[in-house]
């Protein structure tokens, strides 16, 4: 009751402060959709040296050029499409800034190749354990044409489903070039579908 008292007494100051906590979180929001959205486009993704290495060989993929014109970028598969993972991983990527400016450790492309197999490790296993949901939120198997698929690719889907297969296990070297080593299959064991 006090604090009632003590709003009404006060109305203006309670007025202007809740205006002003609006409009600073409204600012907040802005700026952060803004930091989101920019720092997931192309060009910022490779605008670091080391990022240009894995660009080249990406272009010419079919994820960068095909028949329908439709683009997947860096984001589309590396950065989740939900907010809370999203901004989660957005705070993990910082770290890259620290291994690119701070103690650079795959700054050259050698230094890059080197480390080139334990990076696409990490990325595979995080896609094992999402069920590949990088590629599902493009890649919809109930819209999949399967007339319009090989007949190898129509068996290997076929035989995926019923094992409960997920994409990553086959699709692994399709936007980067495909380390040398084991598969992720082979490294994390077969993924089994959750139903």
């Amino acid at each position: 009751m006090a604090i009632l008292k003590t709003l009404r007494n006060h109305w203006k100051l309670t007025f202007v402060s809740l205006v002003a906590l609006f409009i600073f979180s409204v600012l907040v929001g802005v700026s952060g959709a803004y930091v989101l959205a920019s720092t997931s486009t192309e060009e910022f993704c490779v605008s670091c040296h080391e990022m240009s290495y894995n660009f080249e060989e990406y272009k010419g993929t079919i994820h960068d050029t095909n028949r329908t014109g439709v683009r997947a970028i860096c984001t589309d598969c590396h950065v989740p499409h939900t907010p809370g993972p999203l901004v989660l991983a957005k705070i993990k990527a910082s770290k890259d800034m620290f291994y690119t400016y701070i103690a650079p450790s795959i700054n050259t492309k050698e230094k890059f190749e080197a480390k080139r197999a334990v990076m696409a490790q990490r990325v595979w296993k995080e896609m094992m354990e999402s069920d590949s949901h990088q590629c599902r939120s493009c890649h919809r198997a109930d819209k999949m044409k399967e007339d319009m698929q090989s007949s190898v690719a129509q068996k290997k889907h076929a035989k995926a489903k019923a094992e409960g297969t997920t994409c990553i296990e086959c699709h692994y070297g399709i936007a980067h070039t495909e380390p040398s080593g084991p598969a992720p299959s082979e490294l994390f064991g077969k993924k089994v579908a959750s139903n």
